[in-house]
């Protein structure tokens, strides 16, 4: 068995690590963390009372490294690479679901603030699944990419090698409202978003930096990514649409089959998807058309999970050596 603790257990992404870690074979939960403590995790989280009872404290380095042999550091940026870096130096395996350790340098510093931690920055592996399950193995540092990235690369990368790069590349991205995370804001207030769905910093976002600099790691090719979020009224999921231009004929869904035959958890859908089958799951669902050299590819994941924490915990099953799927959700939230 091995045990792992959660900072930052007080949000939606801390929540559901909870909930997964609840029924996981191999990993025993033995420390669950915040900012300030001082509580029990039923109080955080009414849903759990019956269901867990369990301290919460306030976070410390030391706590962690007497209690854990990995954590998951579910905190906002810059709060990550102050506490990582201390972990990781007394050999505590750490995956970090902010941007602290996702991005290049240059990347982070541009879009975000200075790095603290520029060490360890470059021993990070990005935990894009399907893309670096090897390195993730051999990893004690792992950095959750974002939601939208996460939709929009598994959606896109398999046709990089077919379309026009020096074209401009449009991503249509749409998620709940639980993206914006638990912090009440004008702009996720019921009476916004209900019956209302609006862009917010189009072309301006921190993930569209993001998914330029995977395509470009993951093929080599510079892209210039248009990326448009918007705020939809549903609590959970996320919708990726992106139009590319093909440079050569290819049959569309048989290019993801052949990508994807060995990932269990991305499904190849014939007709368009939709984020209510994958809500609750870790699955990627992805579909695709080409009109003539336009291509049309949409991806469906569940933000919360897919988007952060169960990928989360897939890379950490990696990191210590256990089944991909061991521990993940499976299934959806239907009706």
């Amino acid at each position: 068995m091995i045990n792992v603790g959660v900072v930052g257990a007080s949000g939606y992404t801390g929540l559901e690590l909870v909930k997964i870690l609840l029924n996981h074979p191999q990993f025993v939960l033995k420390y669950l963390a915040t900012t300030t403590g001082d509580t029990v995790i039923e109080a955080l989280h009414p849903s759990l009372q019956d269901v867990l009872t369990y301290p919460v404290e306030k976070a410390s380095v030391e706590a962690v490294i007497e209690h854990c042999e990995l954590v998951f550091l579910a905190l906002p940026h810059k709060a990550s690479m102050g506490f990582a870096k201390d972990l990781i130096e007394k050999g505590v395996k750490v995956v970090d679901l902010s941007a602290d350790y996702r991005l290049e340098l240059d990347t982070y510093e541009k879009n975000y603030c200075e790095h603290e931690d520029k060490e360890h920055l470059d021993e990070s592996v990005y935990a894009l699944i399907e893309y670096y399950r090897e390195d993730l193995k051999k990893a004690r540092l792992a950095a959750g990419p974002g939601c939208y990235p996460t939709a929009t690369l598994l959606g896109i990368l398999p046709f990089i090698p077919y379309i026009d790069t020096s074209t401009p590349l449009f991503v249509d991205a749409k998620s709940g409202v639980s993206g914006a995370g638990k912090k009440l804001s004008q702009t996720s207030h019921f009476v916004n978003i209900n019956d209302n769905i609006f862009a917010y910093n189009p072309l301006k976002h921190r993930h569209g930096p993001e998914i330029a600099e995977k395509i470009e790691k993951v093929h080599g090719a510079k892209m210039n990514v248009n990326f448009v979020p918007h705020l939809i009224p549903a609590t959970r999921g996320e919708l990726v649409s992106v139009y590319a231009t093909l440079k050569e004929d290819i049959d569309p869904i048989e290019v993801l089959k052949k990508h994807y035959e060995n990932d269990v958890f991305i499904r190849i859908r014939e007709k368009p998807v939709d984020i209510k089958s994958t809500a609750g799951t870790h699955f990627c669902d992805i579909f695709a058309a080409k009109n003539g050299n336009a291509l049309f590819v949409s991806s469906a994941i569940d933000n919360l999970l897919r988007g952060a924490s169960s990928q989360a915990l897939v890379a950490a099953n990696l990191m210590c050596g256990l089944p991909e799927g061991m521990g993940v959700p499976t299934v959806a939230y239907m009706p």
